[in-house]
């Protein structure tokens, strides 16, 4: 909590130290140690190691805090600590002067802590921890600027999608914890077999899937990712490129050696996949902010990211494995441009910018290096390896290869088209006056992208000049996590004149094409787009608007002020459950025996009927605190009746303390005066008569069952041994069940503080 803490502290200029020291590079050291640490694994897990360590978090419930490292864990954990620490320099310099910069570092670096305990976890239980820990997170983060109503509604947006999803997810990870018999992940990555044979195999998948679809943005899911982009910068290059919304393809990749290579699963992906990649695409090329536009076509490389997981041979998921990485440099890079330009020009709508490469060079470098390996147009690029796999697991898919294959040159020429609308229509032509001067931005904001972008050119360079190097066969360990079978990856950027060569030369051509004649399709497609903006955004607007009307209908039913109608509400509810429960189950069998009741008993109890009926029916305070005195010392009677005197000593010590107490209280109070009207006391009249008799009734019926609680013999037999007391009661009271006693106090000491305080409060306004 340091940074949050130093940002409050200003110094005599107005700014705090954590500003004057330029932050960022300073809270970075965190990620970077991770990164170096997670780094020097790679050599283990390229050989097929698995890394695990466990310890013990409810052993009772058989949770331990695992963590389970292998080839697909490890890529997300150099992603997520790699990516984190350009982002966390890059925040330092985007929100420098902001006086709320601590407060933002911690939120990102719990983000990362989550999304690190998600990859790395060995636990399902576990797991799901750190998969809600990341949704809160980054509603914190998406509502950073809370000010806002656009950034409230966007962070709840994708709070209640993304939520909602979680509890699916919940309920998937428990069947799939009682069907495979474990909630390790080890374990359970053995049982795949036994829990695809299962009954509940299909409800495990759909909430499976319904989990990771909303996370990953997924049709009709997606909607809440472009309104995330009200978010700061930083949170939409990390979260909303390389790591949040990659959580949803974490998972299903880490259960697809469990749950995948079934028909449901292959083509619920593929159809998901196919549709979302398709209409990302299509949506991104016709916006005009950047932000929005990569948003979109982060949807679309979701969806292939899917697709690719559907299809699910061994090419797809070397294709998957290498698409995660590339996408993520080239969109981190992106996303950290776009906000330089707007940091630096005051816009980010591409028909109010031109001609930025004079005066951002660098910017324009790191932007065209990334578009460039988006486009995947040039061998150079790690990018144009990825799309060249792509095409290979469409044209060698099982089934609808030619559909697939087209579906996907269509969406990579959209794409082509957006590189082109963030690296050329931004930067070339003429310049034009920009809401400010427009200059290149400071260090922090401009070495994230150009070392992600550079990462692109880097990549190649070692797959095609260092054959021998690490980075070939811990792709291959990844690909095999994914696909649970050995799979060999060779990489190579240039692979001949062959048909995936036509089709990258197609996509390329196509997509100029479709750039230079951009304004005539857009204009041709308008009809089309209407029919988008009536999809799943308007149906989330209307059910939350009739959550609103459900929700202010209940509160005015429920929550209207008059406390006697809460607690008849609470009382009669009760009362119903109670009485159906004893009916259905027990039936009215109240057949007691009253052949051993004594006169001195009967007595007793009259005595205590009959104050009772006082307390009710008496004008006099005093009158009614001694009926009810008398009501507690009978009950103390029957105690000693029945051979517990301790109880009895209780009750009288409790009974008089409270006559005293109520005496010395009700003294101060006005004169009795007749506040309700006489229909409601006869209201009030019949609901008690019937609480009553439905607890006599209930206190008869028991009396007829036989006494088997396990309890008994428990407390009897361990209240030496365990508690070292002789009196049960004392022990069950302050030993076995010692946090309900320290319930009951705590809430009595605060009824007794607040009467104190309205006693007080009313002394004052006299």
């Amino acid at each position: 909590m340091t940074p949050a803490i130093a940002s409050e502290q200003k110094t005599a200029n107005g700014k705090s130290w954590l500003h004057r020291l330029n932050s960022g590079w300073f809270v970075a050291l965190l990620p970077l140690s991770l990164t170096l640490l997670f780094a020097g694994l790679i050599g283990r897990v390229a050989t097929g190691e698995v890394i695990t360590v466990s310890y013990p978090w409810v052993p009772s419930l058989g949770v331990n805090l695992s963590f389970y490292i292998d080839g697909l864990s490890l890529v997300f954990a150099l992603l997520i600590s790699g990516i984190g620490t350009l982002v966390i320099i890059y925040a330092g310099g985007y929100l420098d002067g902001h006086p709320q910069l601590g407060r933002f570092y911690v939120y990102l670096l719990l983000f990362m802590t989550a999304m690190l305990g998600l990859a790395l976890s060995g636990n399902i239980i576990a797991m799901f921890v750190f998969w809600e820990l990341t949704s809160l997170s980054s509603y914190l983060l998406i509502g950073f600027n809370h000010r806002q109503s656009e950034a409230r509604a966007s962070a709840l947006q994708a709070l209640l999608i993304t939520g909602g999803g979680g509890l699916a997810l919940l309920a998937g990870l428990v069947l799939l914890g009682q069907v495979g018999g474990s909630w390790e992940l080890s374990n359970l990555l053995t049982q795949d077999i036994v829990i695809q044979n299962h009954p509940l195999y299909l409800p495990i998948v759909l909430l499976f899937l319904l989990g990771a679809f909303t996370k990953s943005a997924q049709f009709p899911f997606h909607i809440w990712l472009p309104n995330a982009m009200a978010a700061p910068t930083p949170v939409s290059a990390y979260l909303h490129s390389a790591t949040m919304v990659k959580a949803g393809i974490f998972l299903l990749a880490r259960f697809n050696p469990i749950l995948g290579n079934t028909p449901i699963w292959q083509c619920s992906l593929t159809a998901t996949g196919a549709v979302t990649m398709l209409l990302g695409a299509y949506l991104a090329w016709q916006q005009t902010d950047l932000k929005r536009i990569l948003a979109y076509s982060t949807i679309s490389a979701l969806g292939t990211l899917v697709l690719l997981l559907g299809v699910g041979t061994a090419i797809a998921v070397k294709a998957a494995v290498v698409f995660l990485i590339v996408h993520s440099l080239y969109k981190g890079a992106l996303f950290m441009a776009a906000g330089a330009i707007d940091h630096e020009t005051g816009t980010r709508d591409i028909n109010q910018l031109r001609g930025l490469r004079r005066v951002m060079p660098i910017t324009f470098v790191a932007v065209t290096l990334a578009a460039l390996s988006m486009a995947g147009a040039l061998p150079l690029f790690v990018g144009y390896i990825g799309k060249k796999l792509i095409y290979e697991a469409a044209l060698t898919a099982p089934s609808a290869a030619w559909l697939l294959t087209g579906l996907v040159l269509l969406t990579n020429t959209f794409t082509v088209v957006v590189a082109g609308l963030v690296a050329v229509r931004p930067f070339w032509g003429q310049l034009k006056p920009t809401p400010k001067p427009a200059h290149e931005a400071p260090p922090s904001l401009w070495l994230g992208p150009l070392l992600l972008a550079g990462l692109g050119l880097l990549l190649v360079g070692l797959l095609e000049f260092v054959p021998s190097s690490l980075l070939t066969p811990f792709l291959a360990t990844s690909a095999t996590a994914i696909a649970d079978e050995l799979v060999r990856v060779k990489l190579a950027a240039w692979s001949g004149v062959n048909a995936i060569f036509w089709l990258s030369l197609a996509t390329l051509l196509a997509g100029i094409g479709l750039y230079t004649g951009r304004n005539g399709l857009r204009r041709l497609l308008s009809p089309a787009n209407a029919l988008v903006a009536i999809g799943p955004e308007r149906i989330y607007e209307r059910t939350l608007a009739g959550l609103q009307i459900v929700a202010t209908g209940q509160t005015r039913l429920l929550q209207h002020g008059y406390l006697p109608l809460y607690l008849l509400t609470i009382v009669l509810t009760a009362a119903g459950l109670i009485g159906y429960t004893l009916l259905t189950r027990y039936g009215l069998n109240i057949g007691a025996h009253w052949s051993g009741v004594r006169v001195h008993e009967i007595t007793v109890a009259v005595v205590i009927l009959l104050a009772t009926v006082a307390a009710v029916v008496s004008n006099s305070r005093l009158a009614t605190i001694a009926a009810l005195g008398m009501i507690g010392y009978g009950l103390s009677l029957l105690f000693v009746f029945y051979g517990a005197p301790d109880l009895a000593m209780t009750q009288l010590a409790v009974e008089t303390l409270t006559v005293i107490i109520l005496a010395l209280t009700l003294y101060h109070l006005p004169r009795f005066s007749r506040l309700s009207s006489t229909a409601s006391r006869a209201r009030d009249a019949l609901v008690a008569l019937t609480v009553g008799g439905l607890v006599s009734v209930l206190v008869l019926t028991v009396l007829t069952v036989p006494m088997r609680s396990r309890l008994t013999p428990f407390f009897a037999e361990n209240s030496v041994t365990l508690a070292k007391g002789r009196n049960i009661v004392n022990v069950i009271l302050v030993d076995f069940r010692a946090l309900d006693t320290l319930g009951e106090i705590t809430v009595l000491a605060v009824a007794a503080i607040g009467i104190y305080a309205l006693l007080k409060q009313q002394k004052h306004n006299k």
